[in-house]
């Protein structure tokens, strides 16, 4: 408690936020300093967005080569921490990000840029990688930074129409509305979250061009921090023009329901310009939450069960049903007592469908990566970064047995171990590490709110949160499996966002725990954590 009488910024002098009423709730050490370097942050954020307007190479499936960060956040480390990839691994990780339209978000300082180059986007990248003129887009998050976002935007298309769909109550409401302030152009939904403690979750931007639409699905909020010196993931649709068609996958169709699941007349006339648009070339299942109770046939149009229908029809063959299963995420939520009760019961059962496949199999091995405490200590971020790995001390009390499945975050391969993850991803590897028959990117943390849990006899599927994710299966490219190989030599590899095969916990390590207290070693930035 500071002497104003009012609780700590866990930020604090690195808090960026200028709403008042979170001023008048939290205290900052000096404050007119707290206002001062707020300024120069919106400055330089300003500064910054032009420079990479200017300098980018921006185009279809080209990343910026500014190396200024992208908006009002703390400059963390700099210092570099990886080696020069080889060129010729350089160049075959851009065709492999180009060849599944998968990429990770731009790290600005702390990693070679040849791990950015080709395979990383910035948002700018995404808003204006086409020659086309942008009309209008749809933005759907979490979190939400509307000044930054514009700065995103060519000057001429900051006016154009924008609309936004969040979920945010209370402070962070007001404060939204706040941001949008007098910009007429910018529409806001206040998505349904009719079931406690669900959020709205979902990740994407629909952009409107004149020849057509683009769809982009990531991990990353819209806010900058989220877009710095963390490892987040990407995918973008092709530019889909004019028509009518769908894609072997159902992408229009399964895009069309989950957006009605909003049930919002602005967010329709969204749902119509998809209609009128031809999305044959997306070759991604999408795997959405909508939050409900889910009957009949329905249930399996959300959540985990959704992810399990496509394994079924479309998975790997049966005599994959014993290779292990991988979750990695930034978030996890109360499972239950044990681990059968949810995460080695339902939820496990939908990861390892088979083609054709039934749920009488024995359960293959499960690993979970998530980062350790050595991990967030000697991240870029230092421990700022586990503020977005929100793993509470009671959840962890409460399910303990979570350890035994977890593996430490390590990625060299794409120069980012150094780089916190916010991403979230789930896939099945061979025994011998080599062969990959399915791999899904989202938005949905390891918890019952986001992937649904079984209900009434398991006749319906009760989803709290909004997700969205893809999934990557090798029919789609005409390919037995995806390939795991660092060089990317292969022209079968998946540019897989961490290193296989993984690194089980050791004795010592210790999952990172949000409200722990972390003062007897500082981070890579000197400072301590603090809760």
């Amino acid at each position: 408690m500071s002497e104003d009488g009012l609780p700590a910024c866990k930020y604090g002098s690195k808090c960026y936020r200028k709403n008042p009423l979170h001023l008048k709730e939290f205290s900052h050490p000096n404050k007119s300093a707290h206002s001062d370097q707020v300024s120069r942050k919106r400055k330089n954020s300003s500064e910054g967005a032009d420079e990479i307007c200017a300098k980018s190479t921006v185009g279809s499936g080209e990343s910026g080569t500014s190396s200024i960060p992208p908006g009002n956040v703390q400059l963390t480390s700099d210092k570099n921490t990886t080696k020069e990839l080889s060129p010729a691994t350089q160049v075959a990780l851009s065709q492999s990000c180009s060849k599944y339209n998968y990429f990770l978000t731009y790290v600005h300082r702390g990693i070679d840029n040849s791990y950015n180059q080709g395979s990383s986007l910035t948002l700018y990248n995404v808003i204006n990688g086409t020659k086309a003129e942008l009309e209008s887009s749809c933005l759907l998050s979490y979190m939400f930074d509307l000044d930054w976002i514009r700065q995103q935007y060519k000057p001429c298309d900051r006016t154009k129409p924008m609309t936004v769909v969040h979920g945010l109550k209370g402070d962070s409401r007001i404060e939204l509305l706040e941001q949008r302030g007098s910009n007429s152009n910018i529409k806001i939904v206040e998505a349904k979250l009719d079931i406690p403690y669900g959020v709205h979750h979902t990740k994407m931007m629909i952009l409107k061009y004149t020849t057509g639409i683009r769809v982009m699905i990531t991990t990353a909020n819209l806010i900058p921090m989220d877009w710095f010196q963390k490892t987040q993931a990407l995918w973008c649709s092709p530019l889909c023009p004019p028509g009518s068609g769908d894609s072997n996958t159902n992408f229009k169709a399964d895009l069309i329901e989950y957006l009605s699941g909003y049930k919002s007349k602005l967010i329709a006339e969204w749902i119509d310009l998809i209609r009128q648009h031809d999305m044959s070339k997306c070759r991604v299942w999408l795997i959405g939450s909508v939050p409900g109770r889910h009957l009949g046939d329905k249930k399996f149009s959300f959540g985990h069960l959704k992810l399990r229908k496509i394994l079924q029809q479309h998975g790997p063959a049966s005599d994959a049903s014993s290779w292990p299963v991988i979750g990695q995420f930034s978030s996890i939520g109360r499972l239950g007592a044990n681990a059968n009760t949810w995460l080695r019961g339902e939820f496990m059962q939908s990861l390892y469908m088979t083609k054709g496949g039934t749920l009488s199999a024995p359960l293959p091995e499960l690993k979970l990566v998530f980062p350790t405490v050595e991990n967030v200590r000697n991240s870029l971020e230092g421990y700022q970064a586990g503020g977005s790995l929100p793993f509470s001390q009671q959840t962890y009390d409460q399910q303990r047995y979570i350890k035994s499945f977890m593996c430490e975050w390590r990625s060299e391969s794409r120069g980012r171990s150094q780089a916190s993850p916010h991403i979230k991803s789930y896939l099945r590897l061979s025994p011998d590490n080599k062969r990959v028959p399915w791999f899904l990117m989202t938005s949905s943390n390891l918890s019952k709110a986001a992937w649904g849990a079984l209900e009434k006899q398991e006749t319906q599927l009760m989803i709290r949160s909004y997700e969205l994710g893809v999934l990557f299966l090798p029919e789609m490219f005409d390919l037995e499996n995806f390939v795991v190989d660092d060089s990317f030599s292969d022209g079968n590899a998946f540019p897989f966002p961490f290193d296989l095969p993984l690194t089980p916990y050791s004795p010592t390590d210790e999952p990172w725990i949000v409200d722990r207290k972390y003062a007897d070693k500082p981070d890579s930035c000197g400072e301590f954590w603090n809760t």
